[in-house]
């Protein structure tokens, strides 16, 4: 059964995590394939915004515990390589040009959470699970952090990896972790309507517009105005050059 499934319509590449019966857990087969496909993404002229679902019934469960009975202190170069891989994952959705949607129903939990949460935007359903339960299993949400930090602030991001309790979607809204709640059965439908509107842009100013945010978010005031003054003049000339075309 092949872990990932791909889909391009209307512009839309829909990519579907197919680990049902393991609730999309990560292991390292999946997640190698999601990598893959998000980087070939970027150079696809077909593809001009992604969603990311998982199959029924959950959107991702978080890693495959399974597979921790091999990375042990025995084999460092194991442990260094498919944590190095999950971080590739989380760093490769802000570093396409194209917009990326997390379409959540079921659990995100730990990883699947994280997973989300790298995506530029997230619909979720008003009955979805979602969490980091790490410290339940005596693990530690580790990676996920980098991304939750920056959205929701110290505070708010504390309580949700020390408390191990999951919300659900509309708490999630109310958190500002995700961009509209819905019901389970609209989910996959209405981020494929925002991945449409998003495709229906210039691809130029897309990407420009997606990685000017990137490269502003965690710069300091003088430096980000400097980041949008540069790409103020870069499109300025973009559109001259459209104009003499």
């Amino acid at each position: 059964m092949n872990v990932l499934l791909s889909e391009k319509k209307n512009g839309v590449l829909v990519l579907t995590m197919n680990r049902p019966q393991k609730h999309n857990a990560l292991n390292t087969d999946l997640t190698q394939q999601l990598l893959d496909a998000i980087t070939a993404s970027e150079f696809d002229p077909e593809v001009r915004s992604v969603v990311l679902v998982g199959q029924s019934p959950s959107f991702c469960a978080g890693a495959d515990t399974s597979e921790f009975s091999s990375l042990t202190p025995q084999d460092p170069q194991a442990v260094q390589a498919r944590a190095d891989l999950t971080m590739a994952l989380h760093l490769s959705f802000s570093k396409i040009s194209k917009p990326v949607i997390a379409a959540v129903t079921g659990n995100a939990l730990g990883g699947g959470a994280g997973l989300a949460l790298a995506c530029d935007m997230v619909v979720i359903a008003d009955d979805a699970k979602f969490g980091y339960p790490e410290l339940k299993h005596g693990i530690v949400a580790a990676v996920v952090l980098a991304n939750l930090v920056r959205q929701i602030g110290p505070k708010k991001a504390f309580e949700l990896v020390a408390s191990a309790t999951p919300i659900n979607g509309t708490k999630a809204h109310e958190y500002g972790l995700v961009n509209q709640v819905v019901s389970a059965q609209d989910v996959l439908s209405k981020a494929i309507e925002l991945a449409e509107g998003l495709a229906a842009w210039s691809p130029i100013a897309m990407a420009t517009t997606k990685r000017t945010f990137y490269r502003a978010m965690d710069l300091s005031l003088s430096q980000a105005l400097e980041v949008g003054r540069d790409a103020n003049i870069m499109m300025r000339g973009f559109q001259m050059a459209k104009t003499h075309a």
